[in-house]
């Protein structure tokens, strides 16, 4: 038999002096405000996530691509989802057409008849296209397309080269189409204005009209245990 079975106080002792270390460790964390998890991301780390592209195109990155080259990147990685010309294939969303049908029965909400920015579809091709291959597309690559689905919608002409001075001057047909401060009247945060009742009685339920299941109806009486 050890001597740690034989020494009930011992083991008692070292168990203590455990708790108190850790405890000692976490009142250390918690006074420098962390828990020590972790580590702080490089500049590498942090590029890899900042992605995202505003509006007014800030966040594009150096680089080109023109119409003439977006035809050739569209047909290797694009239409076979979306189309030769952006007719969308099957359950594949269009990217062309739809002009005026936002106030239809049936809108299509393509890149030309909807999106409110040219960047952000610069934007949505960086992080989410190709379908089957996201974010695998260089900067280049991504304006060319950027610049061919634009010209496909009859936004930019022939001759058009997407970069970050140029593809935020695009004025895209539904710009004006967004509304960003909400026109309703500001009112107070109470349900009744006037004349409120001060109880309220229930006149009606569900309950006896079969309507929804009850916990002891039916579904219960072949359960068993």
């Amino acid at each position: 038999m050890s001597s740690f079975d034989k020494s009930p106080r011992l083991l008692s002792g070292l168990c203590c002096g455990v708790m108190l270390a850790s405890m000692s460790l976490v009142v250390a964390a918690e006074q420098s405000g962390h828990y020590g998890y972790g580590e702080p991301p490089t500049e590498e780390q942090i590029a890899a996530w900042d992605i995202d592209v505003r509006p007014d195109g800030m966040g594009l990155p150096e680089g080109s691509g023109s119409v003439d080259e977006g035809m050739g990147v569209y047909e290797t990685y694009c239409a076979s989802c979306h189309g030769a010309f952006g007719e969308g294939m099957g359950r594949y969303p269009k990217l062309s057409g739809g002009e005026g049908s936002l106030d239809q029965d049936r809108p299509e909400k393509t890149v030309g008849s909807y999106w409110p920015y040219a960047s952000t579809l610069w934007d949505y091709i960086h992080r989410a296209m190709p379908f089957f291959a996201p974010q695998s597309l260089t900067d280049d690559q991504v304006y060319a397309v950027t610049a061919y689905v634009l010209n496909l919608n009859y936004i930019v002409e022939g001759d058009f080269v997407a970069n970050r001075e140029t593809l935020p001057e695009v004025v895209m047909p539904n710009h004006d189409g967004f509304i960003w401060e909400d026109p309703r009247p500001v009112v107070d945060n109470d349900r009744c204005m006037k004349d409120c009742k001060e109880e309220v009685t229930v006149s009606d339920s569900a309950e006896g009209k079969n309507l929804t299941p009850s916990t002891t109806g039916p579904l219960d009486e072949g359960i068993t245990e």
